[in-house]
């Protein structure tokens, strides 16, 4: 049998590769050691890093698509091979796919010697993490046979639109009814799909619980909505004839054909992704249908947190700590500053925290930014104290931090370090952020009150009737927010209603700040309502600390 193989020649193997592989998905190769040649199966092109399906000096040329910390395997079963101690080479490791990302292979080969010389290897290469073509759950087709029909189909594509569907809340149902259970949940959502949809179009499983419609033949938006409607329906009645053991919704996100510039694969389903989320982010059992501007701004906010995480990376360059004014109100002398966050982006454009720091609380990079700001505050605070005594820093502390970290241990620490007293410092927590987690909350009151640190409850007025929070949480200083002072200062019942919160938040003998004020017929129709504290753009808008202490801490002392 080796005899037979030996007469074999590596220019006939080679045909025989490019014979058979338009027949496979797998790579056939040939390895000759005399010549140092190598041949694999020309359709790898589209696929892989390689420079040709036909090269020299192999194991250096391997060094260009080979994931470089699988090289040195690589090269230590070659020599294997080469020095006779084996003849079959079985290997699982990496190459780099066209984006030059590494993608899990098995390569297998025997090797055909002459005596002790080895000639050439001849194997075949399988991708081990591949997507499957179809998918024996849902019985449907799936996303790497989606693929090869959107290459197939010449561009630009025909009109029509593509509908992705997700399953809500899937995971519950696994996790409650086990997978077995799940599995059927899959295939009666595969079932429900594929009775609503024409002969002419296609259903794919693409991943997961997550399921798309294609329909090249024209069809509209509206017919897209309707199909999706028709779905909706009939997972309804699945839910009910099923005793409502497993309920559960579906969304929709439809993009179409007209929408689509680039067709590449990865980008047809980057779209359709975004879609389908935008309608879960919307309240799920619903469909969305893809807007280039709502795409664009997702983009943006992609960007930007790119732009967070590199500068948390970067010991937080790009943030800037602000700082705004807090007076007396009775005597209009300054009792202290709240410390604010800013963001310059790379290009240097100052970005609004309404938009950043939701993405920080989001990915929870609020906790290492968070702590730099610390202590940027309490550094400031330090050298303001030494010509005020009394002076207060205001830090805002994200419902984040508290949930996700040790935020007391934090702010004593930093406090101790900048040799600041903890009296000096007052925490402030927004009203609309305790409302699922007051335990969290009342346990950090307790460690406030232990450290001798005030807390202030921020955008009081926001929420609704939670005024309980004034007899559990028993904040030092209630903020009354700029929307709410507005309000009191345009309408007599808005007016007389913040004269009544502020009188029986002094009964509970605490403390009112009211922000917003921005002229001053505005501060003197809010002083007649007795505040402790004021503060607003005409006491001083946000600025760094510099520019603070010029303004507000030399010319008061």
């Amino acid at each position: 049998m080796e005899q037979n193989f030996q007469e074999i020649t590596v220019e006939q193997l080679c045909k025989v590769i490019d014979l058979l592989h338009p027949c496979m998905d797998d790579y056939l190769y040939v390895y000759d050691f005399i010549n140092d040649f190598y041949y694999i199966s020309p359709h790898a092109r589209q696929r892989f890093s390689i420079p040709d399906n036909t090269f020299r000096d192999v194991v250096r040329t391997h060094g260009l698509f080979v994931y470089p910390p699988d090289l040195e395997p690589l090269q230590e079963d070659l020599n294997e091979l080469l020095a006779g101690e084996r003849s079959f080479h079985n290997l699982e490791y990496r190459w780099l796919d066209l984006d030059g990302q590494p993608v899990w292979i098995n390569c297998r080969g025997y090797v055909v010697r002459n005596k002790e010389q080895a000639l050439y290897m001849i194997g075949c290469i399988n991708e081990i993490g591949a997507r499957q073509k179809a998918d024996n759950v849902s019985g449907l087709l799936g996303s790497s046979s989606l693929q090869a029909y959107l290459h197939k189909t010449p561009a630009p594509f025909p009109e029509g639109f593509l509908l992705r569907l997700g399953m809500d809340d899937f995971k519950e149902i696994n996790e409650k009814l086990g997978i077995e259970y799940g599995d059927m949940v899959l295939r009666q959502t595969a079932e429900c799909i594929a009775r609503c949809i024409t002969p002419s179009q296609k259903l794919y499983r693409v991943v997961a619980d997550e399921f798309l419609v294609l329909d090249f033949q024209g069809g509209t938006y509206q017919e897209a909505g309707k199909l999706y409607r028709q779905i909706q329906h009939n997972i309804v009645r699945f839910v009910e004839e099923n005793h409502y053991e497993a309920v559960f919704t579906i969304s929709g996100g439809i993009l179409e054909i007209s929408n689509i510039k680039d067709f590449a694969y990865t980008n047809v389903m980057k779209l359709s992704e975004f879609s389908l989320n935008e309608a879960k982010r919307q309240g799920k059992n619903r469909c969305y249908r893809f807007q280039e501007e709502d795409y664009e701004q997702f983009l943006k906010r992609k960007k930007l947190t790119q732009f967070l995480r590199q500068a948390v990376y970067d010991d937080c360059k790009g943030f800037e700590a602000y700082f705004q004014p807090l007076f007396h109100a009775d005597s209009n002398t300054l009792y202290g500053a709240e410390a604010l966050m800013r963001f310059h982006s790379p290009d240097g454009n100052m970005i609004s925290p309404g938009e950043f720091i939701p993405i920080l609380e989001e990915t929870g990079l609020i906790i290492p930014v968070g702590r730099w700001m610390l202590e940027q505050a309490l550094a400031a605070c330090k050298k303001i104290a030494s010509r005020i005594p009394d002076f207060r820093i205001s830090i805002n502390v994200s419902y984040v931090q508290v949930i996700k970290s040790d935020i007391i241990n934090d702010i004593v620490a930093a406090a101790a370090r900048q040799e600041v007293s903890p009296s000096n410092v007052i925490v402030e927590l927004t009203e609309s952020g305790l409302l699922e987690s007051n335990p969290h909350f009342t346990r950090l009151l307790a460690k406030l009150k232990e450290k001798g640190i005030r807390l202030a409850l921020d955008d009081f007025g926001t929420g609704y009737s939670n005024f309980h929070y004034l007899h559990d949480l028993r904040p030092d200083i209630i903020k009354i927010d700029r929307s709410f002072t507005a309000k009191a200062l345009a309408n007599d019942y808005e007016y007389n209603l913040l004269d009544l919160i502020s009188g029986m938040v002094h009964t509970l003998n605490l403390n009112v700040c009211v922000e917003g004020i921005e002229t001053e017929d505005e501060r003197n129709r809010i002083q007649h309502l007795s505040p402790d504290y004021i503060q607003g753009f005409y006491f001083g808008k946000p600025c760094p600390y510099q520019q603070f202490t010029e303004q507000f801490v030399t010319v008061s002392h």
